[in-house]
């Protein structure tokens, strides 16, 4: 193995990528110190990977691989595909111990990890449900099978653990599994690719740890074994399921199966970022176009239907039947990532930001310990069919399950939150960029630098400069879309900065000691959506800085039904931090309307039309409390809606 093998990263790691705009930091060069994703991070290190242990010893996942290594016996429990669920919670694993050590989390990871080397076959293979149940039909189920889309999984998770812990172990047992996978696929050998993406973009990092470039080779073979419409589909969906409808470099749309679309996606940024193949990356734009022009929801959710968890039409965005898989909203999260490294442009942070706070964070309970596979805008009272992949999984008292029997989205969050910090800076060759904001130890060869901020609730950042090259260099500070008004100075004048790409540049020769003041004015306001979005049309949603409001039957005056009001959105929203409410939240209160619809009832569900109709109704004037989307659902599932009729 080369020296790049040594580099300490986060996830990606595109130091030696010839085709990007910026550059990822090292493992642990920017370091979350206190404030809210340091109390999120908390959480997922105390309670959530603990819980995601026993609930993958619960579910049977590890008795599965346990079956595989012949340390048990007894009847396979779960999808063909569960391995994948210890593959990402092992992940999460590994970028929480190398943030900080820990005996109990260390003493887990020991024994998964050697559970999974005594579960692989000599040859290499490994995949405990076709070792156990189905021996014989080992890589002939490309549609559902799984087999690659696991193996991804696995990879990702041991270049977690050499990265962040220098544990090379994981790293052994997937290099012996993709030595066997390159003797069955490859041209001349097995020419078709996984139903799920995902092997692609490990493949691609695998290349980046190692430096091995058949990795990269393979990575582009199944990328191109796509769109010769040999998978069956699902349901009402075709071969768009598995994105095997049409050529990669021919795609002129997000469709299908949103997360399967997602994850291919940011392979093909990968894969660009190496190549410089620029129909890639036309592609790449042309899908995200398509997607944030008329496919997505204001929350940064993705997937309107339930059949085939999939993209709908354009402007097809129901709220109350929406899907908005958690995973498909951690994919998008990946994507844009992989699309800010390439062109350097502030749309990607600030969806990825809009995801973070609002589409991703909704599924985990304030107390780690349940999770959302879907994420709804609407709830009517208390119902929705598929916030759970299993009706009969026990719930937290949130609300939320505490697993499921399709269970990917809750490691997919801990691993997230684990890696969150890589997310948030990079530099170039003439600087550092923030793309987020958070409470910051950040360490570059430019100098260091400590970032103080209550973001997400209030819109100022302090940035200190630290010990500092004697160089002049730029600071690059993401202008984020939601902000009308922002004022910038540096030692307490006015910076007067550059602007590109939405971000606000100062260049100058730094000294330690100097700061920056950034103000972002972070006031409440009424959002609309495009009249040709007919689920919401008449509406208003409630934003304050990059989090999504909504209302819950829990804030409301007593008597108060969701489905009858409206908002006056010529008042003013007046904001009240709640400090023991769903744990700190700021709360915004709008004037509101209750209609009463009581003489419904005696026209039946539909009448004609008539002038006098509308003289008819009788409101109530009311005060309506909106709380954080993210936080809905935490004290027991009622009512709730994030687009409101207005007057």
């Amino acid at each position: 193995m080369s020296d790049q093998l040594k580099a300490r990263t986060g996830p990606v790691d595109n130091s030696h990528s010839p085709y990007v705009s910026y550059l990822v930091l090292p493992n642990g060069a920017a370091e979350f110190t206190s404030g809210f994703w340091t109390e999120r991070q908390a959480i997922n290190r105390n309670v959530s990977l603990k819980h995601g242990y026993a609930m993958l010893n619960k579910a049977g996942n590890l008795h599965n691989l346990k079956m595989a290594a012949g340390l048990e016996s007894g009847r396979y429990r779960g999808m063909n595909f569960a391995d994948e669920n210890v593959y990402k919670w092992l992940e999460a694993l590994a970028w929480d111990l190398g943030r900080s050590s820990s005996d109990d989390l260390q003493t887990l990871a020991n024994e998964v990890i050697s559970l999974i080397e005594a579960a692989q076959q000599p040859e290499g293979y490994l995949n405990s449900y076709y070792q156990v149940v189905e021996p014989d039909q080992k890589w002939c189920d490309m549609d559902f099978g799984h087999e690659l889309y696991c193996a991804g999984h696995l990879i990702q998770a041991a270049i977690a653990f050499k990265r962040a812990v220098n544990d090379e172990r994981l790293l052994r047992v997937v290099t012996r599994l993709v030595n066997h996978i390159e003797t069955v696929f490859g041209s001349g050998k097995k020419e078709e690719a996984c139903g799920h993406p995902e092997i692609e973009m490990a493949l691609v990092e695998l290349f980046r740890l190692t430096g091995e470039k058949r990795y990269l080779h393979l990575a582009q073979f199944f990328v191109d074994q796509r769109g010769k419409r040999k998978m069956r589909g699902m349901g009402a969906n075709g071969s768009e399921y598995h994105q095997d409808h049409v050529a990669v470099r021919e795609a002129e749309g997000v469709t299908g199966h949103a997360v399967r679309q997602m994850y291919l996606a940011a392979a093909v940024s990968d894969l660009h970022m190496e190549s410089g193949e620029q129909v890639l990356l036309e592609t790449s734009s042309r899908l995200w176009n398509d997607m944030t022009k008329g496919k997505i929801y204001i929350t940064g959710g993705i997937g309107s239907r339930y059949d085939g968890e999939s993209f709908g039409e354009t402007y097809e965005l129901p709220t109350d039947q929406c899907y908005c898989e958690t995973c498909a909203a951690i994919g998008n999260f990946f994507w844009n990532w992989r699309m800010l490294l390439i062109n350097g442009e502030s749309r990607h942070a600030d969806l990825m930001e809009r995801l973070l706070y609002n589409g991703i964070l909704s599924s985990p309970s304030l107390d780690g310990t349940g999770y959302f596979y879907v994420n709804p805008l609407m709830l009517r009272n208390g119902k929705y069919v598929r916030l759970s992949t299993n009706p009969d999984q026990e719930h937290t008292t949130s609300g939320r399950p505490n697993w499921h029997s399709v269970s990917c989205c809750p490691p997919n969050v801990m691993r997230l939150i684990a890696s969150l910090a890589h997310y948030f800076v990079t530099m170039d060759a003439t600087g550092i960029q923030i793309h987020q904001y958070s409470n910051l130890d950040i360490s570059t060869a430019f100098s260091r630098l400590t970032i103080h901020t209550e973001y997400p609730w209030d819109g100022r950042v302090k940035i200190i400069v630290g010990e500092t090259s004697d160089k002049p260099w730029k600071l690059s500070v993401r202008m984020p879309g939601w902000c009308q008004n922002m004022n910038t100075r540096v030692n307490g004048m006015d910076a007067n900065p550059s602007f590109q790409k939405g971000y606000m540049i100062i260049e100058r020769p730094w000294e330690t000691g100097d700061v920056v003041e950034v103000d972002f004015a972070m006031l409440p306001l009424f959002v609309e959506a495009d009249p040709r979005v007919d689920s919401v049309r008449g509406c208003v949603a409630i934003q304050r800085g990059p989090i999504v409001y909504c209302l819950e039957e829990h804030d409301q005056p007593q008597g108060a039904n969701l489905m009858d009001v409206n908002i006056d959105p010529s008042e003013e929203l007046m904001r009240h931090w709640q400090n023991e409410l769903l744990g700190g939240v700021m709360t915004l209160e709008g004037t509101g309307y209750q209609t009463d619809r009581s003489h419904w009832a005696e026209h039946g569900l539909y009448r004609p039309l008539t002038l006098e109709n509308g003289k008819q109704h009788v409101e109530q004037k009311l005060k309506l409390t909106a709380i954080p989307y993210y936080a809905w659902g935490n004290r027991g599932l009622k009512s709730m809606r994030v687009w409101i009729p207005h007057r």
